[in-house]
Parts: C-alpha cells; structure tokens; sequence
C-alpha cells in the first residue's frame, strides 16, 4: 500500500463518513483456540474438535457489553488462521458442525449476527485469509475454497454486513485471484466496506499497539488511484504476553490494560482520527470474563467524564485569513477559563485538505493586562474525523486553529473546548 500526499484528495462516500462516526468498535476473537490455549499462530499442532464446547454460550452478553462501552459496531473471527470454522461450513469437516457444542448444530456466526442486530450494532465478520493446513491445495482450487466460504457468509445467510475484516497474515505463499474474489464480495454485500486484503475501504494502520500516527491521512493510492480510505487500529485489551493474548487465556487477568491504558489508546487512536477496534476474548464457557467487562465499564466512565462533564465550550467558530494567508478558526470562551483539551473536526464532506495546524491560546496575565499575544498550546499534523490536542491548564479567554498546510477548500466542522484537570484525586482504579 502507498500512502503519499494526494493533490486533489478523493471524496468520502456516506458509508466511509458513517464509519469515522462509529469511533469505536469491539473485536471478538473466539473460536477453537478458545479451548487450546498452549497453541500459537501457524504452529500446525493440532487442536482436536471435541475441545470446543462453550456450554453457556451468549452473544448477548458481549454485545449488551459492548453497547454499554460505547461501541457502535462489533467484528466476530469468523475463521482463524487454525481453518476452524464458526458456521456450520459445507467447504471443510473443521467446524462448529463437527463438535460437542448443541450436538453440531450450533452457529456461533448465527448468534452473533442475531446478537448485534437485536441490540443495534453494526455486524463485522473476520476472515483469515491464510490457513496452516492448505499444503495439498493448488492456487485454484484454494482460490475456489476461500470464494465458497465467502459465499456462505456474505452471499445472504446472514444478511446485510457492515465490515467485511480480512487478516492477510501468512497469505504471502497464495497466488489470489483479486479480482475475482473483490467482484464476488461487492456483488453480494455492496453495501459493506472491506477492511484490508481485497478493496481496501478501510486501511489498517500498520500496527497492533491501538496507536495512530500523528500524520494520519485517510488519503491513499490503491492500484494507482486515489481513495478516501479511513484508518483503524485492531489492539487488544490484554497487554501482549508469552502466551495467547488475542483469544482467551487463563493467564490474560493479570496482564489486563489499565484504565488509564485505554483511555490513553483512544486518544491516540479515535484522537488521531481513526477508529479503535478493541479485543476482548470470550472465555471457554462463551462469556465475557466479568473483570473485562468491568475495565470496559470503567473506561467508559472516565471517557464520559472527560468528554461530556468537563466540556467547557463548543459550538459556532468564525473564520478569518491572517496576514500570511492562513485561515485562523476562533472560539471565543466566556471570560477567561483554564482548559486542558481541545477536540477540532474537519469537514471531510469533500475529501480530507488539512496536513498541520497549530492550536493557539492568549494566556490570563492579570485583569489590567489582556493583550500579550498568543501562544501555541499544540502543533498538529492531520486533523480529519477528530484530533484530541490536549496540553497543561492554561486560562485563557479563546483558542485559534490556525491551518498551517492547507488546501484552500479547508473548513472545520467543529471546535469543543475541555478542561479535565488534575485526576490524580480522582482518578477511576485500575
């Protein structure tokens, strides 16, 4: 993928604009590595059927947690990089239809799928690309396993989805067939935006850390042309360990994220103006642990606290050109107040035009003293969907967004002004 400055930015579409909004979404890993937590990535042992049975499994439990977090979609791994699949696949022996779980009968895709719609999220599945055990299989007949897989997830089983997610991990070795497998998916789910691999509506970041670049354009060249293509970061709750760390282990509880931790990826991640898809891993008995569902709960609150108590201003900006040129976005504030943070927006209706800006403030220095000019509180590289700026207190009785690189099309949709303080007294445990 090449991503460079792009002079005539390409426009979003309304789904990609829908997306941005979402902000925050969870990532489910669960599966037959579930139960065989001593397995790796690509390590071939074996992990036998009979070991997958989520006696109390509920979907409705993760999405009424994911709900209450905040998210607005959720993705399920649909089939790993094991082949493991969780629908009952007419394409391998190497599924839920073979196991202990409801006799065979069970359809952990069905209940998640159901599970979303029933409580208003947005549906994302997870393909893995790749599987360790396709030795035997040629370039065609693989690529004709992975379009009948896919037929039976997006060609209308399971109804409309919003996320197609497609892990390229260790699929260097296979000679797809793009072309036909991007047709076949935009036939079947045109209303879907595709994650990765093929289509490539949404990029990943480049990294598993739930960390956005400060430079984090959603302009990119895909096959020579450029596309509006929004960035999100996959990490997980449970800091990476010797162990399994995306799917349910034993061991995860003591390496579980704070809540500063997390509170500290969404800013670098929805702050940087992407979207964090966050793990959480489901444990053997098909249940969320209660201590993740509690740290989930605990980072809403401070995300909450910061962003809707401590809001010191937003609304209406005025616009002018300074005298180099640079258009200048003010928010006048009532008197002087100590603020922290502030959260500007760019209009992406037509494209993405801002590449560094500067956040201003003109220091309190005393009431007879009210004009010793401004100082920079944050320099900024893109801005996009949302950049959180934050910044020691400073009391002040407006701030500037001065556009530094621009396109002179450039417009903010939107400027709120916070002061969160000093947490330490009151900082959320974790």
């Amino acid at each position: 993928m090449q991503i460079d400055k792009i002079q005539s930015p390409p426009v979003p579409t309304a789904r990609t604009l829908d997306f941005l909004d979402d902000e925050f979404g969870l990532f489910f890993h669960f599966g037959i590595r579930t139960f065989n937590e001593d397995n790796r990535d690509w390590d071939g042992v074996p992990m036998p059927l009979p070991s997958f049975d989520p006696t109390a499994l509920d979907c409705g439990q993760w999405i009424r947690c994911a709900q209450k977090a905040g998210a607005r979609y959720a993705i399920l791994t649909a089939k790993h990089h094991d082949g493991f699949t969780n629908w009952p696949s007419a394409y391998t022996e190497y599924g839920v239809h073979n196991t202990p779980w409801k006799d065979g009968k069970g359809d952990v895709v069905r209940e998640f799928v159901d599970a979303c719609r029933e409580y208003g999220l947005k549906v994302g599945l997870y393909y893995s690309c790749a599987q360790f055990d396709t030795q035997n299989m040629t370039s065609a007949q693989y690529n004709d396993f992975v379009c009948g897989q896919l037929q039976e997830l997006f060609g209308g089983n399971y109804g409309n989805i919003d996320e197609i997610w497609f892990d390229a991990c260790g699929s260097d070795a296979f000679d797809f067939d793009e072309d036909r497998i991007e047709k076949l998916l935009r036939k079947m789910q045109p209303n879907a935006l595709i994650f990765g691999a093929w289509g490539r509506d949404i990029q990943w970041v480049g990294n598993e850390w739930g960390h956005a670049y400060m430079d984090n354009s959603n302009n990119i060249l895909f096959r020579g042309q450029s596309k509006f293509a929004p960035v999100e970061c996959d990490a997980c709750m449970t800091r990476r360990t010797p162990e399994n760390f995306w799917f349910y282990n034993e061991t995860n509880k003591g390496y579980i994220r704070t809540v500063d931790e997390l509170v500290g990826m969404y800013y670098l991640t929805v702050g940087r103006g992407s979207n964090l898809l966050l793990n959480i891993a489901p444990d053997r008995c098909g249940l969320l642990p209660q201590y993740c569902v509690d740290r989930l709960s605990a980072m809403r609150r401070e995300l909450d606290y910061r962003f809707r108590l401590c809001k010191v201003r937003s609304g209406a900006v005025t616009c002018r050109i300074e005298d180099d040129g640079k258009k200048c976005f003010t928010v006048p504030l009532d008197g002087f107040r100590l603020i922290d943070h502030i959260v500007i927006r760019e209009n992406l209706e037509s494209g993405e035009h801002i590449r560094a800006f500067t956040a201003y403030a003109v220091p309190f220095a005393g009431d007879d003293v009210r004009h010793i000019g401004r100082v920079d509180v944050f320099l900024g590289k893109t801005i996009g969907h949302k950049r959180i700026c934050t910044f020691p207190p400073i009391r002040t009785e407006f701030v500037d967004i001065v556009l530094d690189d621009a396109d002179a099309t450039a417009q903010l949709s939107g400027i709120e002004v916070f002061y969160v303080g000093d947490r330490s007294g009151n900082q959320v445990l974790g």
